[in-house]
């Protein structure tokens, strides 16, 4: 007996079900091309990513800051404008629903964009942001993680690992806590930095796409390779802080990021 005959015998229709949602269900990611696997939908991810961020923000102090509220107000409007427009030429069926805040926490230099738009920033990244532009630097990073659907794309990969692929279509009909407990691991739920376990590939890709959004908004992309550096010696030969602990090394970061600024350049028009 073959054993090619073994397996297509042993191969269940679970299993055949699993192998065509694997082939079928990928997506684009935007400007990069990088193919990605993607099982749930953005709706689906919306929802769940909409109910997370009221539970943090329910939870959170939400900063008196004047100043750097609206600095973050500003920024994530045009950021927002600019990430619509860019959806609208591409043709990309994308929906957001944008809100910015500024959480209160001195010691947690982090800011994230869950799907859909629902942004934060911690209190503790704003010193090192020092302006509007970097703020927009940073926005423009993490907006692209939602752009790129990085989440779904992280939420597809725990589902195959956690699951299995051959399981997966069952969990899907048969054990719906399951699948939605390993939604919630893969989104970070009981966690402070939300949707932030990213691949250093899906870290440099959100890097070029995000200058992009920030030049289209009318920030100066050049900017980022200051802040990136401000954020290299934050970490004082230490461990790093919170927002580069998954990140690309800054060498290789801000490596990539002058490789890419003549094409963020060609958005760039001041405001």
């Amino acid at each position: 007996m073959s054993t090619l005959g073994v397996t297509r015998r042993g191969l269940s229709a679970a299993g055949l079900i699993g192998l065509v949602l694997l082939l079928t269900n990928c997506m684009t990611a935007p400007i990069t091309g990088r193919r990605q696997l993607s099982l749930v939908s953005d709706s689906q991810m919306q929802s769940m990513a909409t109910d997370q961020y009221r539970q943090v923000l329910a939870e959170a102090k939400l900063s008196g800051n004047v100043t750097h509220k609206a600095m973050v107000q500003r920024a994530g409007v045009r950021i927002s404008q600019a990430t619509e427009a860019f959806v609208q030429r591409q043709g990309y069926s994308m929906t957001f629903q944008w809100e910015f805040n500024l959480i209160q926490d001195d010691a947690t230099v982090n800011a994230w964009c869950m799907p859909g738009g629902k942004i934060a920033f911690y209190t503790g990244i704003m010193p090192l942001c020092q302006d509007e532009t970097g703020v927009a630097i940073v926005m423009g990073h993490e907006v692209a993680h939602a752009l790129a659907r990085h989440g779904s794309e992280r939420v597809s990969q725990a589902l195959v690992a956690n699951i299995g692929l051959i399981g997966f279509a069952e969990a899907m009909s048969d054990q719906p806590e399951q699948t939605r407990n390993l939604w919630l691991a893969a989104v970070g739920v009981g966690t402070q930095v939300g949707l932030l376990a990213y691949s250093r590939s899906q870290e440099l890709e959100a890097d070029r796409i995000g200058l992009i959004l920030a030049a289209s908004a009318g920030y100066n992309p050049e900017a980022s390779v200051a802040f990136w550096e401000r954020m290299e010696r934050a970490s004082g030969g230490k461990a790093p802080p919170e927002f580069l602990s998954t990140h690309p090394s800054g060498g290789r970061r801000i490596e990539q990021l002058r490789s890419c600024m003549p094409e963020a350049l060609s958005y760039y028009h001041p405001q």
